[in-house]
């Protein structure tokens, strides 16, 4: 079901309603909002945003965060 839906899925968690995608890699590096160390260039990884921030899901969009899988799936575990 993931892949039919292009690595995109909804979550429900203690924190709000949330839209994660993972991706392959890009061209550029990211900071994981959860242990604040690097995602080089062309790591997979997951982009989540808040489905049900203020000003709705755009907004939420916005926002995204880009999480090593493994740190987005341990934060769920500590909520």
């Amino acid at each position: 079901m993931d892949r039919a839906l292009g690595g995109i899925r909804h979550e429900s968690a203690d924190d709000g309603e949330w839209t994660v995608r993972r991706v392959t890699g890009g061209d550029k590096a990211y900071t994981c909002p959860a242990c604040r160390q690097t995602i080089p260039p062309g790591t997979p990884h997951v982009v989540a945003w808040q489905r049900d921030a203020w000003g709705g899901e755009a907004a939420g969009l916005e926002d995204r965060r880009h999480w090593h899988a493994s740190c987005w799936q341990r934060r769920r575990r500590l909520l």
